[in-house]
């Protein structure tokens, strides 16, 4: 898997627990303070989305069986981040006055224990889903090595194939070579055996032409 998308990940999964604490923690606040708190939440929830996009990208750009993993990841970092816009928008549009305040720290010390068990069980949620993602990450690396070693066997039969060919046009040229020679030879014998048939011609007519006249000469006398 690609390191860029690592990184963008564990940066998300960071500011996603801390935007959590945060969101919790502005719950029980009130005036500027609450709103201080808001703003540095909508300000993370800016750079995670930011930061949801760029792993968006990057794992777009990866081999398809990689891709489809880490885009399964991402649509769950995107449903959390929708309900952790949510949980902001109720906050920030909580106006409580002074006495439902007060009654809230009187009767609702149990609501905050039960909220804050609520932000620990996330947080334990995206801890276990990271640990997963993790898991995978390393299966989808695993599998991309055995990719690449299955590549470049096949890489390496193919250029042995070339080779033999390369081989064999090789040999093929030097019998073409060595029938082009047999055929010249073959010609100069034929016109050697030629060229012999017409002298031992000549010689066997000078041979019939001398005996007529030896026997000529003798019969005369």
């Amino acid at each position: 898997m690609s390191e860029t998308f690592e990184g963008y990940e564990r940066k998300y999964c960071e500011l996603s627990a801390s935007l959590s604490k945060k969101c919790t923690s502005s719950s029980l606040l009130d005036g500027e303070q609450k709103k201080q708190k808001i703003s540095e939440v909508k300000a993370g929830i800016d750079e995670a989305e930011s930061l949801i996009r760029k792993m968006d990208i990057e794992a777009r750009s990866l081999p398809p069986n990689v891709k489809a993993v880490l885009l399964a990841k991402l649509r769950e970092y995107k449903s959390d981040l929708n309900n952790l816009k949510s949980e902001v928008k109720r906050i920030a549009s909580t106006n409580l006055n002074q006495a439902a305040r007060d009654e809230l720290l009187e009767s609702g010390m149990a609501d905050a224990a039960a909220v804050s068990a609520d932000q620990r069980g996330r947080l334990l949620m995206s801890t276990e889903r990271l640990n997963k993602s993790s898991d995978r990450v390393r299966d989808s690396r695993r599998t991309m090595l055995e990719t690449e070693e299955l590549g470049v066997s096949l890489l390496q039969d193919l250029h042995q194939q070339r080779q033999s060919l390369l081989h064999a046009h090789g040999t093929l040229h030097g019998v073409d070579d060595n029938i082009s020679k047999s055929k010249k030879i073959m010609t100069n014998i034929s016109r050697r055996m030629g060229r012999n048939k017409w002298i031992i011609g000549s010689m066997v007519a000078v041979l019939v032409v001398a005996i007529i006249l030896i026997l000529y000469f003798k019969l005369k006398k």
